[in-house]
């Protein structure tokens, strides 16, 4: 990502303006979706470099950051998450794994990766990335932050293809309203497969 791109995640364009040019900030946007709307999660790195006093969030300061005091930035109102305590604690062990194995820089996660399994690999060593998380994020930055080392799509599996499954694909406020209808879907479809 050495030039700013474009992401309509947050639907807030302060709050996307950072993601784009922020790698720290699209990794932590992705850490704090779960059991929100997309947009709050999103924002909520903004939200974070916002009340650090900073414009961009810095995995070293994050990292070194009292947690009494980190797990108070993102209570405070309107709370970065449903569960800003324990958010809190993954932003900051998320950010103390950048430090200790890439020297504090997001961005050196995916520079190097010479294949799509290597960067999924490395995506799901990250704390709170699952296998999940860390497709959805692969698939996200090579549709739209053009980190496309061979067989990324692959990699990403479902999440890589042409569709409207997950953030990877929000591009605007109508991509959005695709991505959270075909959620609704696979979700009635679970319930019915459950009955």
């Amino acid at each position: 990502m050495a030039s700013p791109h474009t992401l309509h995640l947050s639907q807030q364009p302060e709050a996307d303006e950072l993601l784009g040019r922020s790698p720290l900030a699209a990794l932590v946007g992705m850490l704090l979706d779960q059991q929100i709307p997309m947009e709050w999660a999103f924002a909520g790195p903004y939200t974070i470099a916002t009340r650090m006093g900073a414009s961009d969030l810095d995995a070293a300061a994050i990292a070194s950051y009292d947690p009494e005091a980190f797990a108070e930035l993102l209570k405070q109102k309107p709370a970065v998450h449903r569960y800003p305590g324990s958010m809190a604690q993954r932003v900051q062990q998320l950010c103390r794994y950048l430090v200790e194995e890439y020297g504090g820089e997001a961005e050196a996660v995916w520079r190097d990766a010479a294949t799509g399994a290597e960067l999924l690999a490395r995506l799901k060593a990250l704390p709170g990335f699952g296998d999940q998380k860390a497709r959805i994020f692969l698939a996200l930055l090579g549709k739209q932050l053009g980190v496309r080392p061979r067989g990324w799509r692959e990699a990403a599996g479902a999440y890589g293809e042409a569709g409207y499954r997950s953030v990877a694909d929000i591009t605007g406020p109508e991509s959005l309203a695709k991505v959270r209808a075909h959620k609704q879907e696979v979700k009635a479809a679970a319930k019915t497969a459950k009955k």
